[in-house]
């Protein structure tokens, strides 16, 4: 049995928060992943933050990745296919597709802004040059003379996406990988893609050099062990973050396979220092380290006039900043070279501080200051009492957890005071969706055809993705072959009607306990014309809560607030669904006893009636605070009908407070705040 929780031992909170929910490439609409893996998670916590720490402290940012590559592929067959708009126009509609699945699952972003557009933009862009030259002043930007694919039939330099291959990386088999990161996220030097094909032409394209800036990256090696190993003591920190975060801090090493082993001896001695650790039992490949990644890479051409194939390992290398696409933030000539942009993905790191800033300037432009605590941008991510929450999926770990935190560290930002909160995949139907497959995964905003927003941020945040990948298998999806058709395909139909859709199970604890609890609180006070029940007052009864129900409410606000300071929001999920559950047998039970002991004693049954909703009373209000991030419409709902204003109600100032002193707290007598009279047959979540 769990032991007890105590007000005494309740976490600690900062002022003022930041919450992030990553970047979505502007060359699509949003996919289940994005939604229910890290924007549904994301608000959860935002919305908990704004009850716990108050709404004008908290600020939720997220946005639109308007800028690379992929964005530049995608628009160039688009172009093909005849489409007429400019590149900023296609990503201002993917935008706005985004944004409309977003508020269609009640995701409560301050500001949805994008990189490229207004007014986010031209911030970004100051942002990004404030940035790059503070790491210029700084000695951490380096110009490299580097390797990029070039098409000698289309006659171009390939940018990042336009190529494709198989992933070099030790144990990765990625077979999409493009020229200098995988599919899966593992980044290395273009020269190391295997099978390289341009995707214009469908030639082999030749490598040729280019210069761009580089973050030196290698150099915080050991700032960054130790940054991990304070992550693996804080208590917090998702184990994925930190066993991902591992594996890029080993030495610069080369697989090289057994069968290569006498080419490898004949040129062994023209290689850089290093050592060679022999294959271990069956393993089929040796290892090369190397003492640093400068030596590994120089291997590369021995290695390659001496025939021998080989893999990386997983380990620091300087991180790209500039590239010589067009659809970037430019960089200033300044910086070292001439006529580049913005890699991506740097700039993409630093973009929720330019839309920190873009959503204030909004709001003082817009006479809103009153929304926020402060216009200061440095005092929600510079300030000791403020804190950041970057909420992403486990494949961005190495940029967020690696790139972003040295490039902090050089800039002098405290890290102590960011948390990355990263969840596992949420499979599609037990397979990591891929919209490649045969049973592509279906967009986020299609869901909402066969399911309710609510329904569905319940049953993603029960999944547990903190802990490991986990299925998503609606049933409304999940298509059985049940014959075959006269051209000889399959016969697709759904799954059986008697079983049950694991997407609904949440939902029944909405529809049936809470919905239950909530009706019978407000029609049990309801007035009725002749009765002098002492209930029947159309009021929030006054009177302490019993010892049961005033120990089960503080239960489960300590647990709810342990648990989300855990980012265990399966377990705070759980402990709402144990807390609702018991309410509503303890009203069950009390109600049934009071109306048999009024059956012989009249006044007996009205004060055990009485009774049953104080205490019924008590625990709606609470347990409707605690669900307000998972289902906010359907709680709202009900604070609705108490008749008290959210920013009241949902406070949780008052949260572990007994109801009398929650009515007083409202300039009320208790007994004497009334509810709003719900109609016959009311139901608070109708799906």
């Amino acid at each position: 049995m769990a032991s007890k929780l105590s007000r005494d031992t309740r976490p600690s909170w900062p002022r003022r928060a930041i919450v992030t929910a990553g970047m979505p490439y502007g060359n699509k609409n949003l996919h289940f992943g994005h939604v229910g893996g890290v924007f549904i998670p994301a608000d959860f916590f935002a919305r908990f933050l704004r009850d716990r720490l108050g709404a004008e402290n908290v600020l939720f940012v997220s946005g639109t990745d308007c800028y690379g590559s992929p964005i530049m592929e995608s628009y160039r067959k688009l172009r093909e296919e005849g489409y007429d708009k400019s590149i900023g126009a296609y990503v201002q509609e993917n935008h706005d597709r985004q944004e409309a699945t977003l508020d269609a699952y009640d995701i409560s972003c301050d500001l949805y802004a994008g990189s490229a557009l207004e007014p986010a933009a031209h911030v970004h862009e100051q942002v990004t040059d404030e940035i790059l030259h503070r790491l210029k002043d700084a000695g951490v930007l380096n110009k490299r003379s580097t390797l990029q694919f070039y098409d000698t039939q289309a006659g171009q330099f390939l940018n990042g996406r336009q190529v494709v291959g198989h992933c070099p990386i030790q144990g990765c088999k990625s077979e999409k990988a493009y020229a200098d990161e995988c599919d899966l996220g593992h980044q290395f030097e273009p020269e190391e893609l295997i099978a390289p094909i341009s995707q214009l032409t469908g030639t082999t394209p030749e490598l040729r050099p280019v210069e761009n800036l580089y973050f030196d990256l290698p150099a915080y090696l050991d700032y960054l062990k130790q940054h991990v190993e304070e992550l693996e003591c804080d208590g917090v920190t998702r184990s994925v973050v930190t066993k991902t975060m591992e594996e890029w801090l080993l030495p610069p090493v080369l697989y090289i396979q057994n069968k290569f082993r006498e080419a490898f001896d004949a040129i062994e001695a023209e290689l850089p220092a290093h050592t060679v650790e022999e294959p271990e039992g069956n393993k089929s490949s040796f290892t090369v380290v190397f003492p640093s990644w400068q030596e590994r890479d120089e291997a590369h051409a021995v290695l390659a006039r001496g025939g021998v194939r080989f893999r990386s390992g997983k380990a620091l290398v300087p991180f790209r900043i500039t590239g010589n696409i067009e659809w970037g933030v430019p960089v200033d000539d300044s910086c070292g070279c001439h006529g580049l942009t913005c890699w991506v993905w740097p700039e993409s790191l630093w973009a929720p501080i330019s839309f920190t800033r873009t959503a204030l300037a909004e709001a003082e432009r817009a006479g809103k200051d009153e929304r926020y605590a402060s216009l200061d941008w440095h005092d929600w991510w510079c300030s000791e009492d403020a804190h950041a929450y970057q909420f992403i999926g486990q494949d961005n770990i190495y940029f967020y957890g690696i790139a972003q935190t040295a490039l902090w560290a050089a800039l002098g930002c405290n890290m102590q005071q960011s948390t990355l909160v990263a969840n596992y995949h949420v499979l599609y139907m037990g397979k990591k969706a891929s919209s490649s497959s045969k049973t592509p995964p279906p967009p986020a905003s299609e869901l909402l055809e066969h399911y309710d927003a609510e329904q569905l941020r319940a049953h993603f945040l029960s999944l547990g993705l903190s802990e490991k990948p986990v299925s998503f298998s609606p049933k409304a999806y999940d298509l059985r072959e049940t014959g075959k058709n006269p051209d000889g395909t399959a016969l697709l139909a759904r799954d059986d009607k008697r079983v049950i859709d694991p997407v609904l199970k949440e939902g029944t604890l909405l529809t049936g306990v809470f919905n239950r609890l909530a009706r019978s609180c407000f029609y049990g006070v309801a007035e009725r014309e002749g009765d002098e029940s002492l209930v029947r007052t159309g009021c929030i009864p006054a009177g302490s809560a019993s010892a049961e129900a005033a120990d089960a409410i503080e239960q489960a606000v300590l647990g709810f607030e342990d648990a989300m300071h855990r980012f265990e929001f399966h377990r705070a999920l759980g402990v709402c669904d144990a807390f609702l559950r018991a309410a509503n047998k303890r009203w069950s039970d009390a109600s049934k006893a009071a109306k048999a002991a009024g059956a012989e004693d009249p006044a007996r049954g009205d004060d055990l009636m009485k009774q049953a909703l104080v205490d019924a009373f008590a625990e709606l209000r609470v347990a409707t605070v605690l669900m307000h991030g998972v289902v906010p419409r359907g709680c709202e709902l009900i604070c609705e009908y108490f008749d008290i204003a959210p920013e009241a109600f949902f406070s949780w100032d008052h949260v572990l407070e007994t109801t009398d002193e929650f009515v007083r707290a409202l300039g009320e007598e208790p007994g004497s705040h009334r509810v709003k009279v719900l109609p016959p047959r009311f139901d608070f979540f109708a799906y």
